[in-house]
């Protein structure tokens, strides 16, 4: 058990001093639009703090996760007595929840992945308004929110936003999905209208979907009631 803390204990420290480092010269450099400034300091600059930060967890465990028993033990051959050492319950408890909040977090990030198995996909929604009702003039008075797990961004609009189904005016847009969740909703805001929102239906981790679904109507009781429908397309 005191390798297996002593290990730990000199891996956090290197992951610590690797990720202090780089994240202060990230900091220091100021906004990096290219992303070189960021590899630069976790390739190139990161491992010095890393090789610190080993030193200091190794030191860490000598000096405060081992303790002498106050009593000593029977001489050794050369006559001098040798306290025995063990460990520090007040410094392993923190160092295995550490190392288990790191390993779960790689767990789900590298393993289980949060990001869906098809990668960044496609959903394509319409929306159909209510027969006389007429599109706003700008694409700025519509606003088209997807929220996907905790996250929201607004969707696009093409240059061909504007569209019908027959003699109802309809919307054209679309948003990417990245994220494995059930929690999927899109909602709209249009001028002089509440905002109505949709749940969207998909699995956690969907697939592409052969169509569009069935149009309906919004979750909330409005008198201009929108229909919505949407498809699921994978990127590549």
């Amino acid at each position: 058990m005191r390798i297996v803390l002593g290990v730990l204990s000199a891996l956090l420290g290197a992951l610590a001093g690797w990720s202090a480092l780089a994240a202060l010269v990230i900091m220091l450099a100021g906004p990096d639009r290219d992303g070189g400034i960021a590899m630069g300091a976790f390739f190139d600059i990161g491992p010095i703090g890393g090789f610190a930060g080993l030193i200091a967890g190794i030191w860490l465990f000598v000096r405060f996760g081992l303790v002498r028993d106050a009593v000593p033990q029977p001489a050794t051959e050369a006559g001098a007595p040798r306290p025995a050492a063990r460990l520090s319950l007040p410094f392993a408890i923190p160092v295995l929840l550490v190392a288990a909040g790191l390993a779960w977090w790689g767990w789900y990030e590298f393993i289980r992945s949060p990001y869906l198995s098809h990668g960044f996909m496609t959903l394509d929604i319409q929306f159909r308004l209510p027969a006389g009702m007429t599109l706003p003039d700008k694409e700025e008075d519509v606003r088209i929110e997807v929220q996907e797990a905790h996250g929201y961004a607004n969707a696009m609009l093409p240059p061909n936003w504007r569209a019908h189904d027959g003699e109802r005016r309809a919307i054209i847009s679309s948003a990417s999905l990245m994220y494995k969740t059930r929690h999927r909703a899109v909602s709209l805001t249009l001028p002089g209208l509440a905002t109505q929102s949709w749940p969207i239906d998909l699995p956690s981790d969907p697939d592409p979907t052969p169509g569009f679904s069935p149009w309906r109507v919004a979750s909330e009781a409005s008198q201009a009631k929108v229909e919505m429908h949407f498809r699921l397309r994978a990127d590549r």
